[in-house]
């Protein structure tokens, strides 16, 4: 890591969000092989992409995890109990909250994210179309240590985390994140999460690298990003997408490879690229239903009820904190 990060950073007068993002670029970059956190693809314009990867037709896990959500909702929300604090972690957009708002006695619900500007807007809308609910948005990195609002410390508490964010973690980081989960959310917690599920490579493939590029725009996005908030020069236009699945591994991964040798610098530090050099900037890991059950259980919860869609594409599960 470059040790004058910090002085520049400063210089810049970064607030502090931005400074940790300048520490992990730096921190990522100089690794080799050189990397980048996949929690950097969400800033406004990321999220907004996101949005629409979720609505292309080669994208199976949004749809998919929605009709379960639709279809189980009555079962789902029969763990959570009434008067409890559903608390989202990386909430983004409210289409699947909603499923859950219809059939619950929420005491408040405390979205998280780390995109304070999309999260704040999102819980604007909510609060248009559901006036009596208390709605506590918390901008943060959800998946390090956050304070609750206090609000809703005497309240039960139930995490949500649908979508396949958990299987951007390796397998010892999902297995930390599950253990702070499980503490934020205290004594007695449950935990609603989807994981998706191992499948046929071509689905998977195909799922990643849209004919629409839609995939590519988003992850692109994280260079523009280091070039809009941190001053970077990266040429943007000579790096393109790429998506494969990793078998043995159990996971696709996404990499934005360089076409030809090139330097970028950020905040006076300088990187070196050979042609077909790779920036690795996110895992997605599929889980057999086993594989997830065995994750949950040694990192303090215990699976009550797990839904799937009739073709086995995605999975639901219900968890509870272990004693």
């Amino acid at each position: 890591m470059n040790v004058h990060t910090p002085a520049l950073a400063k210089a810049h007068r970064f607030d502090e969000p931005t400074s940790v993002f300048a520490r992990d670029v730096i921190h990522d970059l100089s690794r080799a092989p050189k990397r980048l956190s996949p929690k950097y693809f969400y800033d406004a314009t990321g999220s907004e992409l996101f949005e629409q990867i979720t609505v292309l037709p080669e994208y199976y896990p949004t749809r998919t995890e929605l009709s379960i959500l639709r279809n189980r909702s009555r079962a789902i929300s029969s763990i959570v109990p009434d008067g409890a604090a559903l608390v989202e972690f990386g909430a983004g957009s409210t289409t699947k909250v909603r499923l859950l708002l219809g059939e619950c006695r929420l005491g408040a619900y405390v979205p998280v994210d780390i995109s304070g500007e999309f999260l704040n807007a999102q819980a604007q809308a909510l609060r248009a179309d559901y006036p009596g609910l208390a709605i506590h948005p918390v901008t943060a990195d959800f998946t390090a240590a956050f304070e609750l609002p206090e609000a809703v410390r005497d309240m039960p508490k139930v995490g949500f985390f649908p979508g396949s964010t958990l299987g951007n973690f390796e397998p010892g980081e999902a297995c930390k994140f599950l253990k702070s989960a499980r503490t934020i959310l205290g004594k007695g917690a449950r935990m609603v999460i989807g994981v998706d599920l191992e499948k046929d490579e071509r689905t998977l493939y195909d799922a990643y690298n849209d004919t629409a590029g839609v995939t590519a725009r988003f992850n692109l996005n994280v260079l523009h990003r280091i070039n809009r908030e941190l001053g970077g020069d990266f040429d943007v236009g000579a790096f393109i997408h790429r998506a494969v699945y990793n078998r043995d591994r159990h996971r696709i991964e996404m990499h934005l490879i360089s076409k030809k040798a090139l330097t970028a610098e950020v905040l006076g530090q300088k990187f070196s690229f050979r042609p077909g050099e790779s920036i690795h900037t996110e895992n997605s890991y599929k889980y057999s239903i086993d594989r997830f059950a065995l994750l949950a259980r040694v990192s303090g919860w215990s699976l009550l009820q797990s839904w799937t869609d009739e073709a086995g594409l995605f999975s639901v599960h219900a968890l509870e904190a272990s004693d």
